[in-house]
C-alpha cells in the first residue's frame, strides 16, 4: 500500500496537540503510574559523602550525566521549532538524551524538518529521530525510517505504537495488522538502533517478547497515569459522538510500573526506558530501581520549553539534584547501586 499523504492536516493536528497539551488537564483522571505504591527504603547511615554520588550512566553506547531521556512531544510545526531548540539546548548543556516528536509531517513536506533539527545547538546528546509504527503499513518502510534518521542526524529511531490514539482519531491510522514483520524489517536494515515506544498505554509481556523477537534494541514502555492521549483526542474531537468514544478510554492502558514489570519479563534482555507520568527525580530513582535503564518525562519539560531553555535548565538540574539525594539517602553511590536498591511496597502514599 502507497498512502504517503500530504502534510497540512498532519501540521495542523501536530499544533493542535501542542495547544491541548499547555492549555488542557489531560492527565489520566483516575488511572495512575503505580509508582505511589512504591518507596525507596530510607537509610539513615548511608556511609556516603553527598558529594560521591555519580549519577552517570550508559544507554545504547552513548555515556549520558544522568538516566534521563527528554521524551518525544513534538515535531512537523513550526510551532514546535522553539520549544525543540530549547529542549536540545538544555540537554547539550546536561548531557542527557532527547527524543524528538513524530516526523513524519518533516518527512512527507520536508520544509517542516527545520522544526525537528536541534544538532546546532546539542552536537553531542544521543537523539532519536522517531516515526510511527503504524505507517509501516501506509506507504513507509526502511527507506523512510532512514530519512528520518539521517534528516536530524539521530543515533537512534524509535517507532512508537499508538493504536488506541489513532482509534479515537476520526482520521487516525489504524491498520496495525502485519505489523511486526514490518518492525523486524527496520530493525535488520536500518543499521541504527530501534526503540519500540508506546505513547501512554503501555506494553504487554507479549507485546514485549514479540519486540524483542523482532529486533528493537530498547523498550520505552510509556505506560498510563501521566497524560493520556484518549484526553487529548477528546478535546481535538470535532464533534460529540467522537468525544464520547474518546472520553470513555480514559483510564484505559497499564500503568508505568506494570508495564516495567512486562518489559522485564517479556524482553529480559533489552534495556528499558520508563516514562509514563514521571514528575521528579524520585519518581526517576524508583523507576531505576524497578528495572528501567533510562526514565523519560515529556509534560513537565514541554511546559517549561514554551516558557524559555533557562527554564528547561533549570528543570534538568532539579530533576538530578532530586535524583542525586534519593540516591544518597538509600545508600546508592551509583546507578549500578540503585538498580538493586530495595522498594518498600505501600498501599498509597500519605
Amino acid at each position: 500500500m502507497n498512502d504517503l499523504r500530504g502534510s497540512p492536516e498532519i501540521e495542523a493536528r501536530k499544533a493542535d496537540h501542542i495547544r491541548i497539551n499547555l492549555e488542557e488537564n489531560v492527565q489520566f483522571p483516575v488511572l495512575a503510574t503505580g509508582l505511589e505504591q512504591f518507596r525507596l527504603e530510607h537509610r539513615a547511615l548511608p556511609e556516603l559523602n553527598l558529594s560521591e554520588v555519580s549519577t552517570t550512566t550508559e544507554f545504547l553506547g552513548a555515556c549520558l550525566a544522568a538516566p534521563l531521556l527528554v521524551s518525544s512531544m513534538t515535531g512537523g510545526t513550526e510551532l514546535a521549532r522553539r520549544i525543540n531548540l530549547n529542549l536540545a539546548a538544555a540537554c547539550q548543556e546536561h548531557n542527557i538524551a532527547m527524543g524528538v516528536g513524530s516526523q513524519r509531517a518533516a518527512i512527507e513536506d520536508p520544509s517542516l524538518a527545520g522544526s525537528l533539527q536541534v544538532r546546532p545547538v546539542a552536537p553531542d546528546i544521543l537523539l532519536l529521530a522517531n516515526v510511527g509504527a503504524v505507517q509501516l503499513n501506509y506507504g513507509y518502510g526502511p527507506d523512510q525510517c532512514r530519512r528520518a534518521v539521517d534528516m536530524i542526524e539521530a543515533n537512534a529511531l524509535i517507532l512508537h505504537f499508538n493504536a488506541l490514539q489513532e482509534a479515537v482519531q476520526p482520521e487516525g491510522d489504524v491498520n496495525f495488522a502485519g505489523l511486526l514483520h514490518k518492525v523486524e524489517k527496520v530493525c535488520l536494515t536500518l543499521g541504527v538502533p530501534v526503540i519500540a515506544k508506546e505513547v501512554g498505554w503501555g506494553f504487554s509481556i507479549q507485546d514485549a517478547r514479540d519486540l524483542a523477537n523482532a529486533g528493537v534494541a530498547a523498550i520505552d514502555v510509556a505506560g498510563s497515569g501521566g497524560t493520556s492521549w484518549s484526553e487529548v483526542e477528546y478535546h481535538r474531537a470535532p464533534d460529540r459522538f467522537h468525544a464520547r468514544v474518546a472520553a470513555a478510554f480514559a483510564n484505559w492502558g497499564i500503568p508505568t510500573t506494570q508495564a516495567i514489570s512486562n518489559a522485564r519479563e517479556g524482553a529480559p534482555d533489552l534495556p528499558v526506558i520508563a516514562s509514563g507520568g514521571l514528575r521528579d527525580g524520585i519518581d526517576v530513582a524508583r523507576c531505576i530501581a524497578l528495572g528501567a535503564s533510562l526514565a523519560g518525562l515529556a509534560s513537565p519539560f514541554l511546559k517549561a520549553a514554551n516558557e524559555s531553555q533557562e527554564a528547561v535548565d533549570e528543570l534538568i538540574r532539579i530533576l538530578i539534584k532530586q535524583l542525586e539525594i534519593s540516591m544518597f539517602c538509600t545508600g546508592a553511590r551509583d546507578i549500578d547501586v540503585l538498580h538493586n536498591t530495595p522498594l518498600l511496597r505501600v498501599q498509597r502514599e500519605t
